[in-house]
């Protein structure tokens, strides 16, 4: 526990250190220090997907550096929550680029061009469009078989975020009236993260929820906190190790219960 505590506190002490002076260093840094988030996510997408482990894992990394770069320690969320978007979001945008569309069986494939091909020999011979029947005699195939040609093409397509798909009683519903808002989910996680660290904070003895208020989220330096509060540097140091622990005791049971 208490090397997990020190871990967190060193990895904020490097997120507050990068915010304020940004280099490489720290940046490598903090990413070695969250290299277990990236593979615990890499881990779970792999098991979605048929993309090797090792490239979700680099890719992860992606989104890991872009964390790390627009995190704001003042905002007073976890560092954690904050980042899991971004890698996850990495990893996805890469599975859609790499599968763009649905992929149709070959023979149907072939069988489509031909029936176009067909379709246009036909419409002009009868001077009208040719029925799947008639197309599917030209072509030498039974009637089943081109029809699932033509409902395979039909469903590669891309289907779009304003197409139809049940009618309410005063208006249409879309697809895209059913896709999560992303932007909402996350601000609705960063204030349930900010209201369990505010409530974690208020069970702190006074002085030290003050010195960890004063440094986290006020950047002050020890020096500065010290006299604001009272007391010597080293104490506020010991403060701010002793408060860091006792809130991550009071965290961990709620983040064992949304731990998906």
């Amino acid at each position: 526990m208490a090397t997990q505590s020190s871990a967190r506190f060193r990895g904020m002490e490097l997120l507050i250190a990068y915010h304020q002076n940004p280099s490489v260093r720290l940046r490598n840094q903090l990413v070695q220090l969250n290299a277990g988030l990236v593979r615990k996510i890499a881990h779970r997408v792999s098991h979605q997907c048929a993309e090797p482990y090792e490239d979700l894992e680099q890719i992860g990394y992606l989104g890991l550096i872009r964390a790390i770069e627009r995190f704001n320690p003042g905002q007073g969320c976890a560092f954690s929550s904050f980042a899991v978007p971004y890698i996850r979001g990495e990893m996805l945008h890469f599975l859609r680029d790499r599968s763009s569309t649905v992929k149709i069986p070959r023979r149907w494939q072939q069988l489509n061009k031909a029936g176009q091909k067909a379709r246009e020999e036909l419409a002009e011979a009868f001077g009208r469009q040719p029925t799947d029947e008639e197309i599917a005699a030209k072509l030498g195939v039974s009637l089943n078989e081109w029809r699932e040609s033509k409902m395979a093409t039909k469903n590669r397509l891309p289907l779009s975020l304003d197409a139809t798909i049940s009618q309410q009683i005063d208006s249409p519903m879309t697809l895209g009236d059913t896709l999560p808002d992303t932007r909402y989910q996350a601000l609705q996680s960063l204030e349930e993260d900010r209201q369990q660290l505010q409530k974690a904070l208020n069970q702190l003895e006074e002085k030290t929820r003050q010195a960890i208020e004063f440094v986290f989220i006020k950047d002050l330096s020890r020096k500065e906190v010290a006299e604001q509060i009272g007391v010597s540097p080293m104490t506020v140091t010991r403060r701010l190790h002793r408060g860091i622990e006792q809130m991550v005791a009071c965290l961990k049971p709620q983040m064992l219960q949304t731990d998906p």
